[in-house]
């Protein structure tokens, strides 16, 4: 049974700020060799004692709302554990336990509120981006501002529609054939 120290370990150090957003093949596949099994795991609860403590809050952060867009890219299952992410990074918000984390690994308590299509939580994400994130990592606070400009926009994620099975309206395709996100971080630093 895989650690939170295993999970830690591997995505702060093996990994690294380098390896966090990159998309590559290989890499998603290391990851599912290595953590799917937890990964499922924590889809039936087994890991409930990580969440007692703010590293192994961070490591089933990692392992529900990180490991999953790697492992299961474009599909419906990248997404199946946000819930999961987004009440244990709530909780342990609450405790201020991110708080004992250093940075960049901090970020990775806010992310599941970025990745939530719930306005209010893209505005808690953005506050705390900017009241407890260095100033020296500007691309944080753009990032969650892009984000919560897109729940803004249409509620959700147009991007996540296909893999969700979602029914794309009109706005959000025009808005995906425009650029989409990535336009969105680009109009929103110009702005800057």
């Amino acid at each position: 049974m895989v650690g939170p120290d295993e999970v830690l370990e591997f995505w702060l150090d093996e990994a690294g700020p380098k390896g966090w957003y990159m998309q590559d093949e290989a890499f998603d596949a290391e990851i599912r060799k290595r953590f799917e099994a937890a990964w499922e795991g924590a889809c039936e609860g087994k890991y409930s004692m990580w969440l007692t403590h703010p590293s192994g809050v961070l490591a089933y952060l990692i392992l529900t709302d990180q490991f999953p867009r790697n492992m299961y890219r474009g599909s419906k299952a990248a997404f199946s554990t946000d819930k999961l992410a987004l009440a244990a990074a709530k909780a342990a918000i609450s405790k201020k336990w991110d708080m004992k984390i250093d940075e960049p690994a901090r970020q990775f308590f806010y992310l599941p509120l970025m990745h939530s299509e719930n306005l209010c939580d893209q505005d808690r994400c953005v506050r705390l981006m900017k009241e407890r994130m260095p100033v020296e990592g500007p691309s944080n606070l753009l990032h969650a501002r892009a984000h919560r400009e897109v729940i803004r926009l249409f509620g959700r994620f147009p991007y996540r529609n296909e893999a969700l099975a979602r029914h794309s309206t009109e706005p959000e395709l025009d808005y995906v054939m425009a650029g989409g996100y990535g336009e969105t971080v680009r109009l929103l630093q110009a702005a800057s």
